[in-house]
Parts: structure tokens; C-alpha cells; sequence
């Protein structure tokens, strides 16, 4: 295999990290201080690693380049408030507002003020998975972490979580790196 990585040196990184992102070149980040033959040995070294992520990297997803972000982000906002205004009286939460954003490696968040983000992508998936973030962000309303009462409330409302997680675990990387056609 000889894909090329890309190499960054960092003034802030104290020791080297290797990514595989979907669709780019694999990722090495070392501290300046590292030599040409150190970071030459930590790809060499890790060579069986990188064509592993490679191979798993394989397309799933139906994703239609032509897909207008703006109309995608319009559907997100939508079918969010909509899911959000039903749970949040079942919750009893209150939602301060919506936000629909580009995210690159998360699908939503929630801040203490009660204002909810997501990433427009999640319209791609099935409606099941883009349910089970935006209840998972609900849900952080009453509990802001992941404790075991967290998920234990996640699992009031929806029994079937683990499959939308795993559904996420499966696709989410492909879907992250999804970008519509110019």
C-alpha cells in the first residue's frame, strides 16, 4: 500500500496521533520535536493499521451527491422541532432553540440554556436514528451527562436506542464526510 499520510507537527500535541478520516489521505500529528526517521518508523509501524481502517471504509450509504445542503438543512430543522416539541412536554423540558449546523464529528449537543444543535446530516439516515439523537439531546435536559440514570431515561423513551447508536457506529463515519456536489 502506498498511500501517502499526511503529516502535521504541532506545537501543542505532546505525543504523535494517527487518524483514517473517510475519504482523505490517513492523518500523522506529531510534536515539532519529532525527527523525519521518527515519524518514517511510525508509519512504517503502523502500515497494517491504516489498510485495516482502509478496508473498513468500504461505501454503504446511498448518498446522493445532488443533495442541496440548504434543502437538507431545511428538512433537519423541520423534522427536528418537530420530534423535539413532542418529547420535550414528555421530558418536561424546555427547549431555548434549535440549531441545525455543519458538523464535522458530532451529531448533536445540548447547552445548559437549553439550546439544541444538530447536525443537518442527520437527514440522510433513517428517521429512526435522527428520533433517537434528538431524545438523546432531550434527555440531557434532565440529565446532563451519561450516567447510568441518563440512559436509563434515554431507555423510557426509546427502548431501541442501541440500534440507532449502532446504526451510527456502522454509517457515521461515512455520512460525516458526506459533501453535496457544488
Amino acid at each position: 500500500m502506498d498511500e501517502l499520510v499526511e503529516v502535521r507537527r504541532s506545537r501543542r500535541a505532546r505525543r504523535w496521533t494517527l487518524t483514517a478520516p473517510w475519504g482523505a489521505p490517513p492523518r500523522l500529528t506529531v510534536p515539532t520535536s519529532f525527527s523525519d526517521a521518527e515519524i518514517d518508523e511510525v508509519i512504517a509501524s503502523h502500515r497494517g493499521w491504516i489498510e485495516r481502517q482502509r478496508a473498513r471504509q468500504v461505501p454503504r450509504l446511498r448518498l446522493d451527491p445532488r443533495v442541496s445542503e440548504e434543502a437538507a438543512r431545511r428538512a433537519a430543522r423541520e423534522l427536528v422541532a418537530m420530534v423535539a416539541e413532542e418529547e420535550a412536554r414528555a421530558l418536561r423540558v424546555e427547549v431555548g432553540s434549535v440549531r441545525v449546523r455543519d458538523y464535522r464529528s458530532q451529531w448533536g449537543s445540548c447547552s445548559p440554556r437549553g439550546t439544541l444543535s444538530f447536525n443537518w446530516r442527520l437527514v440522510l439516515a433513517p428517521f429512526e436514528v435522527l428520533d433517537y439523537v434528538v431524545v438523546h439531546e432531550l434527555c440531557h435536559l434532565r440529565v446532563p451527562n451519561h450516567s447510568r440514570k441518563f440512559w436509563r431515561l434515554v431507555e423510557t423513551r426509546r427502548p431501541n436506542w442501541r440500534d440507532q447508536r449502532d446504526w451510527l457506529r456502522v454509517h457515521g463515519d461515512e455520512l460525516l464526510a458526506f459533501r453535496p456536489a457544488a
